[in-house]
């Protein structure tokens, strides 16, 4: 009961957003109770200086193109981190655990040069919660593709316990707040591939036993091409009744569409921006879009030269476009740094949240909406997940389908 209370009252958290909460900003303290200097921010364009992280070559071209001077062309700046300080991003995409297994030796706190992902980047970008990737190269299969995914899930929790003063693990939208009320950036496991489970539902329960808490539909033959089988319906309704997020980021029109219609719980696309504007596979119809917004998903538009463009100004058009299909309450972040892409100019590493925050305001982007693609709907899935997870317990027992019998 506890646990549910503790739930509820961070439901709050998404609509809180008319007065920001904003925290200091130096790193180790990033989400602490406001202070009145940063909140006048929100309103004296000096009143907060940028760091020299952001003070960069161009950082404010357009402004200074259109004349603006420099106290001028910081407020939208200013203004993000402000906001990012009190609502902080929630990464919906990290390929760190495979990043690192490349590596003898590395130094997180202090910094690491060789990936994209370390504390100090990830406090001057405001992050508050890393969805890790446990996806695998491809041909791993089997029970290869089982034992992979356990040793980057055992690495993960590796990294965050040598971590103790910047990381948690988390494993629910509480534990999430927790961490960000406590200083601490959250980590969840997810998403992992399918290929993960080898066929067998005993396998998705163990694996969220550990702490997976997404599962991406994609690269097996119970959700290929043609869809989901009778067996690949099976393992959503036991992701919703096990509280797993189901990601279909990768995976075919025909899953896309079944899954959305069978799914109980939310669905999330963790690494899909629009086709309109960008032709990648992964990204996602019109269509789809607005589906996805009538069945309150998530799409998570990802930070890459491939699927967003070039610069943040091609980021900010697919922000723009998914939001005005699904709805503000639909969309997210996704860093995908430290996954093999190539990143936008400005949006090299995870320090770079803010830059695009300010251009969402030079926009006309409301705090609220911005809060909410920042952090609150992130939370939202999250506790839908569990929600559904708990009310499907009640009425299902763990289903012990078995691929043959249904498919074969």
């Amino acid at each position: 009961m506890a646990d549910l209370q503790d739930e509820l009252h961070a439901t709050a958290e998404a609509g809180e957003v008319d007065h920001l909460d904003a925290g200091h900003l130096d790193g180790e303290r990033a989400f602490e109770p406001a202070a009145p200097d940063i909140l006048d921010a929100l309103e004296d364009p000096n009143a907060l200086e940028a760091p020299d992280a952001f003070e960069t070559e161009g950082a404010y071209e357009d402004e200074r193109e259109a004349g603006l001077d420099g106290d001028a062309a910081r407020a939208p700046l200013a203004r993000a981190h402000a906001l990012l300080a009190a609502h902080p991003v929630a990464d919906g995409y990290s390929g760190l655990p495979w990043a690192l297994r490349r590596l003898p030796w590395y130094d997180l706190e202090l910094g690491e040069s060789t990936v994209g992902t370390d504390m100090p980047r990830l406090r001057a970008g405001h992050v508050g919660a890393l969805l890790v990737s446990l996806h695998l190269p491809e041909g791993l299969a089997g029970e290869r593709a089982v034992g992979a995914t356990l040793e980057q899930l055992d690495l993960v929790k590796t990294v965050v316990e040598a971590h103790p003063e910047s990381l948690r693990m988390a494993y629910s939208a509480a534990q999430v707040t927790d961490a960000r009320n406590c200083g601490r950036i959250a980590v969840l496991l997810g998403p992992a591939c399918a290929a993960a489970l080898d066929d067998s539902l005993g396998i998705l329960r163990a694996l969220h036993t550990l702490g997976l808490r997404v599962l991406t539909l994609s690269g097996v033959t119970w959700a290929g091409e043609g869809g989901l089988t009778r067996f690949g319906e099976e393992v959503v309704r036991e992701m919703n009744r096990v509280g797993v997020l189901v990601d279909l980021s990768g995976a075919s029109a025909a899953t896309v569409r079944r899954a959305l219609t069978i799914s109980k719980a939310p669905v999330v696309c963790t690494r899909s921006a629009a086709r309109a504007l960008r032709p990648h596979p992964a990204n996602l119809s019109d269509d789809v879009l607005v589906e996805l917004g009538d069945t309150k998903g998530l799409c998570l538009v990802p930070l890459t030269a491939e699927q967003t463009g070039p610069s943040v100004r091609d980021v900010a058009d697919h922000l723009d476009h998914v939001r005005e299909l699904a709805g503000p309450e639909c969309i997210g972040l996704s860093g995908t740094y430290d996954s093999g892409a190539a990143h936008p100019q400005d949006l090299p590493d995870a320090s770079g949240y803010p830059r695009l925050v300010a251009e969402l305001l030079r926009r006309g982007w409301s705090e609220s909406d911005l809060a909410l693609l920042t952090w609150g709907n992130v939370q939202r899935v999250l506790r839908s997940a569990d929600f559904t997870g708990r009310a499907a317990r009640q009425r299902r027992e763990p289903s012990t389908a078995r691929i043959a019998e249904l498919d074969g």
